[in-house]
């Protein structure tokens, strides 16, 4: 397909047909796949790129002067060129290769906690992964700065009222998900961002979910930083990416130290790199790289708004069919939210309930997410979840309902 072309109908069925892992069976049963927001399956576009990379045109990149690494570097960087387009970045030095959402939220919070001091404050939502909460508590453990919590409502949207009340001049940093890998809740980024720099503060968004289904627009949401991971998103594990403001990366000093990411390095002296190398340290990911640059291309061309709706679709189908079960708890019904259908049965833990879905082929995720202050607000001590992607179908959320009510039934 040619770059930039958009396939003008949607169809679930020929999307599903390029991910090779879907056609087998677990437990004698065809695979539903439903575990998503955990991490998403690879289409066979990016096999074959990593495969084919590895066969004919692998070598390291930057610093070679023979063709394999020259095409190895083209690639490299037309991935880093993929990405910025991807997020509406103004350049593609703005955007930083990382080993997922986790190390890029890890390079902010350090570059910030050199200069942070006691009192300073750190607004998260009580609805963030763990990703984007233990990186803040280290500021408070060694710098002292003190974390405000934005609250949940009920129904899984963030207070915005109390939002804005928490916000003061000792905000430093708003570090708020995108949309919840738990609730599903889509956040008004754009209006977070907007109180934040009023307050003189910056804002680090987590896309890890909202990339893959919101709109990942860093212009419209406004935002100093956003991060995204290539696991989640149809790539291979081990890259993500930082997209940052140019003066606020320009800001930040490096996060590791080592080749790649210096000018020059002297008997006693330093200097460092510009954006976005400064903070790319060693060899990079190359073959994950490309293989996320691959991803993103392969997603952009089917039409994000069909993509969306068809993945509402089918969370609406799913808690159609379970309305008037009084036994299961829905965590998360905010407007708007993505197609993630997080749950509680009565009378069984979480765990339970999804080994004995395995048994029907439905893979779905149980625990505490990894957000367990959201799971203490939401008064459960563990969950279920299904999360469903571009490639799920309705086949697939009708024998997820059906092994739900299966499972249910071996504990009454």
């Amino acid at each position: 397909m040619a770059d930039g072309a958009v396939v003008n109908t949607y169809d679930p069925y020929a999307v599903r047909a390029q991910f090779p892992i879907l056609s087998r069976q677990v437990n004698g049963k065809p695979l539903v796949y439903l575990d998503n927001a955990a991490s998403s399956q690879k289409p066979r576009a990016v096999i074959d790129a990593l495969v084919e990379t590895m066969e004919g045109g692998y070598a390291n990149v930057h610093r070679g002067l023979h063709t394999l690494s020259n095409e190895a570097t083209e690639a490299f960087e037309k991935a880093r060129e993929i990405v910025a387009r991807f997020l509406n970045a103004e350049s593609a030095e703005q955007v930083v290769w990382t080993k997922g959402g986790t190390e890029a939220i890890n390079l902010v919070a350090n570059g910030l906690g050199l200069s942070i001091e006691p009192g300073d404050e750190i607004i998260v939502s009580e609805m963030e992964h763990h990703s984007n909460i233990v990186p803040w508590h280290l500021l408070r453990e060694r710098r002292g700065a003190v974390i405000k919590w934005i609250p949940v409502k009920d129904d899984g949207s963030l207070d915005m009222a109390a939002y804005a009340d928490l916000l003061g001049p000792r905000t430093r940093m708003v570090a708020v998900t995108h949309m919840s890998n738990v609730l599903g809740t889509i956040n008004p980024v754009a209006e977070i961002s907007r109180l934040a720099h009023a307050a003189g503060a910056q804002v680090l968004i987590d896309g890890c979910q909202g990339a893959v289904h919101a709109t990942p627009d860093v212009q419209a949401i406004g935002c100093d930083f956003y991060v995204l991971t290539g696991h989640k998103l149809f790539a291979p594990t081990g890259i993500g990416a930082l997209y940052g403001k140019a003066e606020a990366l320009e800001a930040l000093p490096p996060y590791q130290g080592g080749g790649e990411m210096i000018e020059t390095v002297e008997r006693d002296r330093v200097t460092y790199a510009r954006p976005p190398h400064r903070f790319e340290a060693g060899t990079p990911p190359i073959l994950e790289a490309i293989g996320l640059g691959v991803a993103v291309e392969w997603l952009a061309q089917y039409d994000r708004a069909a993509v969306q709706a068809h993945e509402h679709a089918l969370y609406r189908h799913a808690v159609d069919r379970l309305q008037g079960q009084n036994w299961l708890k829905i965590l998360g019904q905010a407007e708007g939210k993505g197609a993630i259908l997080t749950f509680a049965v009565e009378g069984a833990h979480a765990h339970d309930v999804a080994q004995i879905m395995d048994r029907y082929g439905v893979a779905v995720r149980a625990g505490l997410h990894c957000a367990e202050p959201l799971a203490k607000r939401m008064g459960v001590t563990s969950s279920t979840r299904a999360s469903f992607a571009l490639y799920n179908t309705v086949e697939d959320a009708d024998a997820f309902v059906d092994a739900l009510i299966k499972a249910r039934n071996f504990f009454v």
